[in-house]
């Protein structure tokens, strides 16, 4: 084998062990969702969200900034007049039954929690409305990334737990679910 013949199997190795330089893409789209999910994890186990995020693919840099803390909020529960006149309508009340037997699909990151596909649509589910496992019935944005939030199980929704558009934390229930055998 010449010196260029060699040369030319190294490259043709690496860029195959790199994710290689092909046509098909599939490497790159893999690349992308391992980075996705692990960005969705980072932003779950951080305190807040930051204000600015910056990632970069080659020689890897990752930029994350916050704005200073705001400044002290009103104890808890305690709202003020600037709370009262941005506050959406109340939702529902929840049904009159102990959380005992419900099921309850959580929130998969730290984010802004959204009942429909975009403004002035739909909600994706109401209460009442039996939804399948893996179904859709919420989105959580996090850093411009909107994840969907699937049930887990079969069953009919009987609350719904937050306000569209209310921040959300990592594992708070979000809908409550009445569980109906297959």
């Amino acid at each position: 084998m010449t010196a260029e013949e060699t040369a030319a199997e190294e490259t043709a190795t690496e860029e195959t062990a790199t994710g290689g330089t092909g046509t098909d893409g599939t490497a790159a789209e893999e690349a992308f969702e391992e980075v996705r999910v692990g960005l969705a994890r980072l932003l779950a186990d951080l305190p807040r969200l930051p204000s600015a995020l910056r990632v970069q693919a080659r020689d890897v840099a990752i930029e994350v900034t916050w704005d200073a803390p705001a400044a002290p909020a009103a104890p808890a529960g305690a709202p003020t007049a600037a709370d009262a006149a941005a506050a959406p309508p109340a939702l529902p009340a929840a049904p009159q039954q102990s959380d005992a037997g419900l099921l309850h699909v959580v929130a998969p990151t730290v984010g802004v929690f959204y009942r429909a596909p975009e403004p002035g649509a739909a909600p994706f589910v109401d209460v009442g409305t039996v939804v399948e496992s893996g179904e859709q019935v919420a989105i959580v944005e996090a850093m411009k990334l909107f994840l969907p939030v699937e049930a887990e199980r079969r069953g009919r929704v009987a609350a719904v737990l937050v306000q569209d558009g209310a921040s959300v934390e990592y594992g708070e229930p979000l809908l409550a679910l009445e569980p109906i055998e297959a």
